[in-house]
């Protein structure tokens, strides 16, 4: 972090330097009345982590701008290159985010500056087309710009590998000291849009790429037959919340036989102000209202949407009591994967070597599911780029054939040739699922609790708390160090039986002292195994100023379970608020 002297030094030159435009010196000038804003953009530079940048839009060091943009694709060509990928280029999406379109063309003038061969979406593109377009076209890697489901106020800049996955964490390191060499931003090979299209370094790509990535998601279809003959006769309601969701999602639905999809009109075109939601966030009911009271009028048993850059997707169904109830990240995985494990199972097609994965905060009830069919259940740390990680080491070059993973936070994958989480492909998958369950004259609410039936009430839960800028920063960090340093195991009622530490590698017994190595990457993130069977895990969010918390419990009954989830939530959030919100800075 920067001390006040070098702060003030920087923004002097960003406001004096003929290389910035006027309206970024007009947007900082309007601030020099304001040290401590001055300080909170330019404190520090905006950080390339294991998933790329994410901030704020806005000029400064500290924010994402065209110049944060060039200097960020400067180091990721000198990367390139040094690899050898000037031949292969590198494919770039974009989403429907205020100046998406702009950063993605800034990034592409930068490597087209550098001798490196372009890519460039038409128009906005889902980010798991993206990680197909790699491997399709046989890339060195790609870009997406997007901030996912962050608010408005946020862009990103998404990097991945060649393998199209997200930049692995060793990648991210290496690409991340490339920029840090980058010591004038001034200092960034750049050409001219139109040249760089008559050279050909820029290459302008969509349809042909579109249908190979449609008729790929196809072959994955579980029931075929079954989706064309049940889902003619389905009403699905689908929004994509503004977003880049829209147009593929649609035609995937309508090509493998879903004619009766009902599009929430007032989300239906991109928006780079989300002006009908709060939060463009599946996750969050509210993102629903309009769908929803749609539902009401057209009687439809399901409602889905995705994220602004479509790798999530939230599912809404019509429970016993024809209530419109949200299911929960975690319960459409499960359903999902016993839909996918069990006629696999029955049409002889579960490979012995099959194996899933999920993440470490993601329910503990896909094991019993994986344990039934006999198939290996991966745990790994969160971040889908981690199941992608998998998906290259067990069956890329391994003995071993992936079927599914999933996330908590609302993303799924099936299938290989896409490396992230893919809601396209979720949707066409949940359709079809129930269009199954509609087959068997059931709901996809009834077969949820079917599923829980069958393998236990587990409830899942995650509270977080927002701290914005270098305060929050240091009150999250100052939490998580309290949390390690105080050896804090009692929760109120509740008691630690054993911690695993990510960032230390390794897993203590709370009484007996006995540790074990955890042989994943290096997190900071804490995992509390808790007494009857309940669990929690804290972590400071990568993409956004937020600590997580996330809980799971194992009742008799769906209303012991909800019972057990609210007890653990307040003892736990009891002590972690203490933490947080002391005088610390």
């Amino acid at each position: 972090m920067r001390d006040s002297a070098k702060i003030n030094e920087i923004y002097k030159f960003w406001i004096e330097s003929d290389y910035f435009d006027q309206e970024t010196k007009e947007e900082l000038l309007a601030i020099k009345d304001n040290p401590e804003e001055i300080e909170e953009r330019f404190y520090k530079d905006l950080e390339f982590g294991t998933g790329g940048l994410r901030g704020i839009i806005g000029a400064g060091t500290n924010r994402i701008n065209i110049y944060t943009i060039r200097k960020a694709s400067q180091g990721l060509a000198n990367y390139a290159k040094d690899l050898g990928g000037e031949d292969k280029g590198i494919v770039i999406a974009y989403d429907s985010r205020y100046k998406s379109s702009e950063f993605a063309m800034e990034a592409a003038k930068v490597f087209a500056g550098n001798g490196i061969k372009v890519y460039l979406f038409d128009e906005l593109r889902p980010t798991p087309e993206l990680s197909f377009a790699v491997r399709y076209l046989k890339a060195a890697g790609g870009i997406v710009i997007t901030a996912s489901h962050n608010p408005k106020e946020y862009n990103g800049y998404k990097v991945y590998s060649e393998d199209g996955g997200q930049l692995a964490v060793e990648g991210a390191i290496k690409v991340f000291s490339y920029i840090e060499e980058i010591k004038d931003i001034t200092k960034v090979n750049i050409m001219d849009e139109k040249e760089a299209i008559k050279e050909g370094l820029i290459k302008i790509i969509g349809k042909e790429v579109d249908d190979a990535y449609i008729n790929s998601l196809k072959t994955l279809c579980v029931n075929a037959q079954l989706a064309k003959e049940t889902g003619k006769d389905f009403k699905i309601i689908y929004t994509p919340l503004h977003g880049a969701g829209n147009k593929l999602v649609r035609r995937v639905l309508d090509e493998i036989g879903f004619k009766k999809v009902l599009i929430v009109k007032e989300q239906e075109l991109p928006d780079p102000q989300f002006s009908t939601v709060k939060y463009p966030n599946p996750e969050e009911i509210d993102a629903f209202e309009l769908a929803i009271e749609m539902a009401k009028k057209e009687n439809v048993d399901m409602i889905f949407g995705t994220d602004p850059d479509a790798d999530r997707v939230g599912v809404i169904v019509r429970n016993k009591d024809g209530e419109y109830v949200p299911l929960t990240g975690n319960q459409v995985g499960c359903l999902m994967l016993e839909y996918i494990l069990s006629q696999k199972k029955e049409k002889g097609e579960l490979p012995e070597n099959a194996f899933v994965v999920k993440t470490i905060v993601t329910t503990e009830l896909a094991k019993e599911i994986a344990k039934h069919y006999g198939v290996e259940l991966i745990e790994v740390l969160t971040g889908f780029k981690f199941i992608g990680e998998k998906i290259k080491q067990l069956d890329e070059y391994g003995d071993k054939k992936f079927i599914f993973g999933f996330e908590e936070s609302y993303g799924y994958l099936a299938g290989t040739f896409v490396r992230d989480k893919d809601a396209v492909l979720a949707s066409m998958l949940i359709a079809e699922m129930a269009a199954y369950y509609k087959s068997r004259d059931m709901s996809l609410y009834e077969g949820l609790l079917e599923v829980l039936d069958k393998y236990g009430y587990t409830l899942e839960g995650i509270k977080y708390f927002t701290l914005k800028g270098k305060e929050g920063l240091e009150r999250i960090n100052s939490a998580m160090q309290k949390l390690r340093e105080e050896k804090v195991t009692e929760f109120g009622k509740y008691k630690a039986l054993a911690v695993r530490d990510y960032e230390v590698g390794e897993r203590v017994e709370v009484e007996s002292g006995v540790s074990e190595k955890i042989l994943l990457p290096q997190s900071n993130v804490l995992y509390y195994e808790m007494e009857d069977n309940a669990w929690f895990c804290i972590r400071p969010s990568g993409t956004e100023p937020k600590i997580k918390v996330y809980f799971g419990v194992t009742g008799s009954s769906m209303d012991e379970s909800k019972e057990k989830l609210e007890d653990l939530q307040n003892d736990v959030l009891s002590v972690i608020e203490k933490m947080l919100f002391v005088p610390c800075c």
